[in-house]
C-alpha cells in the first residue's frame, strides 16, 4: 500500500462521471460529515485486489474530527474504508445481484482513533489493520456484524499497548446508505483490553460496549480508541464487573454460541484399528472430510442470529471466531432461520457413542466453563469448530431442539461432527470440577478431568499438541 492524495476533488472539474457509482455514494456520504474535508488523505492499494493485489480495499479514507466536548467527545481520526462493498457494480470484485440486497458484503469498515496532541497526519497503521480484517472477509466469506468481537491477541499497532482485541458497533456518524449496487452499513472497529474481550465473550459484545461509552477514556459516547489507554473499564469502576457484566450473565447468559478453536475429539467406545471407526479425526491421524451439507450445517449453527438482528453472524479472526445469537427463550434450537432443522445426511450414518474424550488448548479450554453456565444452564448450545480440520464439538442441553444426541444416547456423532447432550445436574457437577478454569491463567498442562460413571474424559493441552499432531 501506498499513502496518496485521492481523487475524490476530481468531482469539481465535472468528473464526477468518472466515479464509479458504489464509491461515489461513500464519497458522498463522507463529504456530508467532512464538507471541508473535499480531498483527504488517503491510502490506496498499489495493485487493486481486482488486479491480483493482496489488499481487497482499494481506498481507507482518514480525516480529521474536531469532537464536541460538550458531548465529552474527543477529537480524533475517523478512518473509512472502500472495498467490502461492492464499488464498481461490473462483477470485477463482488457479484452484482441487484439493488435490493447487500452490496457486496453489505458494509464497510470504520475506525475513530485518539488524536494525539501535535499530531497534524493520521497515523497509517489502522489502514493495515483493516486491510488484515477485509483480507479475512474476503478470504472466509463470513461477516461482521454490530457486537462481534475479535480476538487479535496483539497491540493492534503493534506497540506495548494493553488494546490488543477489537469489538465491532455500528458508526455513530455514518448512516447506512443505499447505493446502485445494494445496501451498506458502516461498522466501526472499536480497540479494546484482554479483560474486556473476556467479558464480551461471557456475557455479549453489546452490553460491553454500552459500558464503553459511559466512561470517557475507554472511549465515550463514539468509542473513540485511545491506544495508551492503561485501564482497563474494570479497572476504572471493579462495580462493572459484579454488577453489570455477571448479573447479565447470571440472568441473560451468554451470546456466544461458537468458537474456531483447536480441539479433537476420540471415540473410546471403540479400537482404534476399527476402520469405521470416526476416531480419523484424531491427533496423527488423517482427517475425514464432512459433507458439504454437513459443513454448511455447522456454519449455519455458528452463524445463527446476531443481537437482536437476523444478519450473518461474525466469526472473529485469530485463533478464534466466534459467533453471537439474539436472546432467546429457555428453549433453544439448533435449527438456522435459514435452513431446515439438522438431519442426519442420508448417506453418513449418525453413530451413537458410549465413551468419548474431548482435546481442547487452554485458550479453548478456559472456554468451557462460560458453555456451560453462560449457555447450558440457559437452555442453548454451544459449538467448538476445529481450526486444523472438519471437527466439530457441540454441547447442547435438554432443552435444544434439532439435536441428534439425546438423553438416552448423550453422545452421537455424524462424521467428524460430535454432539454432547448435557443435563443440568451434570452441567452443575462439571462447572464445579473445572472451576480452576476461570482464571484463564497460565497454568500447568496437560490438565486432565475424567466423569467415570458418564464416561467422559476432557483434557486440556499445550498448543503444540495441535500444531504439531504427528509428533
Amino acid at each position: 500500500m501506498d499513502e496518496v492524495r485521492p481523487t475524490s476533488g476530481a468531482q469539481a472539474h465535472g468528473l464526477v462521471t468518472l466515479f464509479p457509482p458504489g464509491l461515489q455514494a461513500i464519497y458522498g456520504e463522507c463529504r456530508r460529515l467532512y464538507p471541508e474535508q473535499a480531498n483527504p488523505l488517503q491510502v490506496t492499494a498499489i495493485v487493486k485486489y481486482w488486479l491480483g493485489g493482496p489488499d481487497p480495499l482499494d481506498y481507507i479514507s482518514m480525516y480529521r474530527n474536531q469532537g464536541c466536548p460538550a458531548q465529552d467527545i474527543q477529537e480524533h481520526w475517523h478512518y473509512v474504508s472502500f472495498g467490502l462493498s461492492d464499488l464498481y457494480g461490473d462483477n470485477r470484485v463482488h457479484e452484482f445481484t441487484g439493488a435490493d440486497g447487500p452490496s457486496g458484503f453489505g458494509f464497510e469498515l470504520t475506525f475513530r482513533l485518539k488524536r494525539e496532541v501535535g499530531e497534524t497526519a493520521p497515523p497509517t497503521w489502522p489502514a493495515e489493520l483493516m486491510q488484515g480484517l477485509a483480507r479475512y472477509v474476503f478470504q472466509s466469506e463470513n461477516t461482521f456484524c454490530s457486537g462481534d468481537h475479535i480476538s487479535w491477541h496483539n497491540p493492534l499497532d503493534n506497540s506495548e499497548s494493553r488494546i490488543q482485541h477489537m469489538l465491532l458497533t455500528e458508526d455513530p456518524q455514518i448512516h447506512p446508505i443505499q447505493t446502485p449496487f445494494g445496501t451498506v452499513s458502516f461498522l466501526q472497529i472499536v480497540g479494546v483490553c484482554t479483560e474486556e474481550l473476556q467479558a464480551a465473550q461471557q456475557w455479549n459484545g453489546q452490553g460491553i460496549l454500552e459500558l464503553m461509552r459511559g466512561v470517557h477514556v475507554a472511549g465515550g459516547p463514539w468509542l473513540i480508541t485511545d491506544m495508551r489507554r492503561g485501564e482497563t473499564i474494570f479497572d476504572i469502576d471493579p462495580h462493572l464487573q459484579q454488577e453489570r457484566v455477571d448479573q447479565g450473565i447470571e440472568t441473560e447468559g451468554s451470546n456466544l454460541s461458537g468458537v474456531s478453536a483447536k480441539c479433537v475429539w476420540d471415540d473410546l467406545s471403540r479400537p482404534p484399528e476399527d476402520e469405521e471407526d470416526s476416531r480419523s479425526i484424531c491427533i496423527g491421524s488423517q482427517p475425514r472430510r464432512l459433507s458439504d451439507k454437513d459443513t454448511e450445517q455447522i456454519r449455519e449453527t455458528l452463524r445463527k442470529g446476531l443481537e437482536f438482528n437476523s444478519k450473518a453472524a461474525l466469526p472473529p479472526i485469530s485463533s478464534q471466531r466466534q459467533s453471537h445469537e439474539r436472546p432467546q427463550s429457555r428453549k433453544d434450537s439448533l435449527e438456522s432461520e435459514s435452513s431446515a432443522a439438522i438431519v442426519p445426511h442420508e448417506l453418513v450414518r449418525t453413530r451413537q457413542l458410549e465413551s468419548v474424550h474431548l482435546k481442547f488448548n487452554q485458550e479453548s479450554g478456559t472456554l468451557l466453563p462460560l458453555c456451560l453456565r453462560g449457555r447450558l444452564l440457559h437452555g442453548r448450545h454451544f459449538t467448538y469448530k476445529s481450526i486444523n480440520g472438519d471437527t466439530a464439538i457441540t454441547f447442547v442441553s435438554t432443552g435444544v431442539e434439532g439435536a441428534f444426541a439425546t438423553e438416552e444416547h448423550p453422545y452421537a456423532a455424524h462424521g467428524p461432527w460430535l454432539q454432547i447432550l448435557l443435563t443440568e445436574e451434570f452441567v452443575e457437577q462439571m462447572l464445579g470440577d473445572l472451576q480452576e478454569l476461570n482464571t484463564r491463567e497460565e497454568t500447568k498442562l496437560p490438565k486432565e478431568y475424567s466423569w467415570p460413571e458418564k464416561k467422559l474424559k476432557i483434557s486440556v493441552l499445550p498448543d503444540s499438541v495441535f500444531d504439531n499432531p504427528l509428533q
